[in-house]
């Protein structure tokens, strides 16, 4: 946050309190910091394009918003934002720029804050002026050059005369729009000013891959084409022979800057190998539909320089998709990476939450543990018994019999000792009325508690069948004699 000016800072806040994350981020992206866009800034925009929900609209206009202020710095990092989205985002994004009638109006912007700010404003006005152009050729032929399919079944090669004709202009003037912005090696003198070089240079690379088709199929057609046709494809031809110089150079700067050579295709295998009598076939075969006298020529050799030039092509071609393996290879690459230090992040993150072992040979648990043999308490019963012991649902069934005699007792008014009557007559065990003792001593009631599970609460002890009591006769005397004093009284 140390390069951040205070008018960075105001604004982030601003869009914090409004909870647009998206513009917060693109003013994030487009600070005062002379420096390329952070790659977190731009990894977030490239996610919210691919997001259904997000405003695609709202994410343009606040890219084009930023290109209002005044420094030169959020100017150029804006427009490098906008490049990279236009390039690694979804396809949305490229969409809505083709759709507008005005996109960066920067053909007079100047930073007079200091010098420079003078120099950098003249690459501002020249990388508008080509991303203007990119969206104008999206406009136009409904796809991205640069990001078409290539090879012998690739767009271009399989193109007809008469699209292919209207289309390779709109290349050059794409790749005209690029090359203007003609910096040297010595310019490139800040973070802000090579972030743009960047993504011209991947563009230049993919961009003159799709010429360099184009110009195939177009001398494969040439000798097919009517008079009209093949006037057209000749200015074309010489049109791409002068670019093919300025390609050149711009590559040359590229590696004075120190980009690798492998990531550099190799442009001087079509200068050498093809042959001069190409254009001179061509006008001559041009010429001879005009009507105008030309020397003879076979068919034979007029094919043999055409395959020569094709082959020649077609090997620059090569070198062209090459890099961009390369370079899709190593995107490759640096995600694997990524997400394998994410995958680490997180076990880490794992690692350190602590864990409960349940078992002590628990494959999951990290550290021994006991097992807690105390039973259960349940809070919502009442207890059965004085002495805490639980009796076992089992044991009820057992004592079945033992309520039969006291059912029998109580028509013959003889008391009867049973389970419900050890408050009343005495101690009497349970295991003396049980069918089948065991043998062995009783165990504790919390191991039985462990081992045969948890019986329901029994209910409360009642008086025994056997014990009458004449609570009336009682109770009434005691009335008799009440009411009787009642009536001396």
């Amino acid at each position: 946050m140390s390069g951040q000016s205070i008018t960075d800072r105001i604004t982030a806040a601003q869009h914090s309190v409004t909870g647009s994350a998206v513009s917060k981020t693109v003013c994030k992206a487009t600070t005062h910091e002379i420096m390329g866009p952070k790659k977190k800034h731009l990894d977030y925009l490239i996610h919210c394009t691919n997001e259904m929900n997000v405003n695609i609209p709202q994410l343009a206009d606040s890219l084009f918003e930023r290109t209002t202020n005044t420094s030169w710095v959020v100017v150029f990092k804006s427009l490098i934002t906008t490049h990279h989205l236009m390039v690694y985002g979804n396809e949305r994004f490229v969409q809505y720029l083709a759709s507008r009638n005005t996109l960066f109006n920067l053909s007079n912007f100047l930073d007079k804050s200091g010098l420079q700010g003078y120099d950098m404003s003249t690459f501002i006005r020249r990388y508008s002026r080509y991303l203007n152009e990119k969206a104008v050729s999206y406009r136009q032929v409904a796809f991205d050059f640069t990001k078409v399919k290539r090879g012998v079944d690739g767009v271009m090669r399989t193109m007809n005369t008469e699209k292919l004709l209207k289309t390779i202009p709109i290349i050059q003037n794409q790749m005209d729009a690029l090359l203007d912005f003609n910096v040297n090696a010595n310019e490139l003198t800040n973070g802000v000013i090579n972030a743009a070089f960047m993504l011209l240079f991947k563009d230049s690379i993919r961009l003159f891959a799709a010429y360099n088709e184009g110009i195939i199929n177009l001398l494969e057609k040439y000798f097919d084409m009517k008079k009209t046709q093949c006037k057209e494809g000749l200015d074309i031809y010489k049109k791409f022979l002068t670019r093919m110089t300025r390609i050149s150079e711009f590559l040359k700067v590229a590696e004075q800057v120190g980009i690798d050579r492998g990531d550099i295709p190799d442009l001087s295998q079509f200068t050498v190998c093809a042959p001069s009598s190409l254009l001179e076939a061509l006008e001559q075969h041009l010429a001879s539909l005009e009507g105008k006298k030309v020397k003879d020529s076979t068919a034979a050799s007029r094919a043999s320089t055409l395959s020569n030039a094709v082959s020649s092509l077609a090997s620059t071609g090569m070198s062209f998709t090459k890099v961009d393996e390369r370079e899709k290879q190593a995107a490759l690459e640096e995600e694997q990476a990524r997400l394998k230090a994410l995958k680490e992040q997180r076990l880490k993150e794992l690692s350190k939450r602590p864990s409960f072992a349940t078992t002590d040979t628990s494959p999951i648990s990290t550290t021994g543990g006991t097992i807690n043999t105390a039973p259960a308490i349940d809070l919502f019963s009442t207890p059965s018994c004085s002495n805490g012991a639980v009796k076992m649902e089992s044991d009820l069934f057992d004592l079945q019999s033992t309520f039969q005699p006291a059912v029998q007792s109580a028509s013959s008014g003889l008391p009867v000792a049973t389970a419900w009557a050890d408050s009343f007559c005495g101690p009497v065990s349970i295991a003396q009325h049980l069918p089948h003792q065991a043998p062995f001593p009783t165990e504790p009631s919390t191991v039985a508690g462990l081992f045969r599970g948890y019986s329901s609460p029994q209910p409360p002890p009642q008086p025994p069948a056997g014990l009458q009591v004449d609570f009336e006769s009682v109770f009434g005397a005691k009335a008799t004699g009440s009411n009787s004093l009642n009536a001396e009284g």
